[in-house]
């Protein structure tokens, strides 16, 4: 990859040098791609329908059953054998690798639920006879979207006030800690159960609920960097050379703060991750039945006799934190200035 630019060249060799980063983050990336992915590998809809000469596809469109020669007017059921002896009869189905959806049940166990991984569910079942690598595929992708989303919006937030607050220093900075106090030792937990009781928590409830508390971890951090280097000799130039606040303090200080914020940005987002992983686990998280990496840890506490359920969960949860971690410190070591200043050794 080339960049234009020398110094972002030089971040990128210091990125790639850290190798177990550099291939973490392409492990991750293909993960996270099938994820995005997961209704082209995971569904209980076939990708392509040929019947009667033409095409349909039902993973992006519904089809009545009399679309297809059926009785009903209602969505067809493609894992209904009529149904897919009536397809059949004149065209083909083109199926996904996992012929089910994350919410999708398997009615043609030959064993009571949860069932033990087969050549039909390749992870087993949960104690609902839904499929385990679905569940876990589709709960991957909510965990990542909802990190990234957090760690996004938490780090803008608390980037600018703690700037804001280490810049300008004063009665600004006094009331921001007071405020910061208080508002930190709120239980965040007790307030989640309290609006869950009359608001139905989803994804962007979370998110919202979450960045209320979250965007506190880096204020201090680069509160304390502004707090340095306001008075340095290149900000004191600046402001006498007639250069606007916001420039001095994005443009100029900000970069010295970034090495030490990038350094604990991996852990806000895997934070965030095991924050909703665990919120799912004592039943507040997401809605009942969505696909979720901490309500399959539940079953698999509550089913000890199945080990595929918590074994699953983990695994699944432990290499995504591992992948993440380690393309932070990569990450940390492309903007560390001793790193990708010194130059290819």
């Amino acid at each position: 990859m080339a960049f234009r630019n020398p110094v972002w060249q030089r971040q990128w060799e210091a990125f790639k040098a850290n190798r177990r980063g550099f291939w973490s983050l392409w492990i991750f990336l293909v993960l996270f791609g099938i994820s995005l992915g997961a209704e082209l590998i995971a569904n209980d809809k076939p990708l392509l329908v040929v019947h009667e000469g033409e095409l349909h596809w039902p993973v992006f469109q519904s089809y009545p059953e009399t679309e297809f020669g059926g009785m009903f007017q209602t969505e067809a059921n493609y894992r209904d054998p009529h149904v897919r002896d009536l397809i059949t009869e004149d065209g083909f189905m083109v199926w996904p690798p996992i012929r089910y959806s994350y919410d999708s049940i398997n009615y043609d166990l030959d064993q009571p639920a949860p069932a033990p991984p087969s050549a039909e569910n390749w992870l087993g079942t949960d104690d609902q006879g839904r499929d385990v690598l679905a569940r876990v595929i589709y709960g991957f992708r909510i965990s990542v979207l909802f990190g990234l989303l957090l760690t996004f919006f938490s780090s803008i937030i608390g980037i600018t006030v703690g700037a804001l607050q280490g810049y300008l220093g004063g009665w600004t900075d006094l009331l921001g800690q007071r405020f910061m106090e208080i508002w930190s030792s709120m239980p965040i937990l007790f307030l989640i159960i309290i609006l869950s009781s009359f608001v139905e928590p989803n994804f962007w409830w979370l998110l919202l609920i979450m960045l209320l508390f979250s965007w506190m971890a880096l204020v201090d951090l680069v509160r304390a960097e502004f707090l340095r280097c306001r008075n340095l000799d290149y900000v004191r130039a600046a402001k006498a050379l007639g250069v606007s606040t916001p420039v001095v303090m994005f443009r100029h200080m900000l970069p010295n703060a970034m090495v030490a914020t990038l350094t604990f940005i991996p852990f806000i987002l895997n934070g965030s991750i095991v924050t909703l992983t665990s919120l799912d686990f004592l039943g507040f998280g997401m809605p009942p039945g969505s696909p979720s990496l901490g309500e399959l840890l539940g079953q698999g506490k509550a089913n000890l006799h199945a080990p595929w359920l918590g074994i699953s969960a983990f695994v699944s949860l432990a290499l995504l934190l591992t992948l993440l971690i380690f393309i932070g410190e990569a990450v940390r070591d492309a903007f560390d200035p001793r790193k990708f200043l010194a130059g290819p050794e």
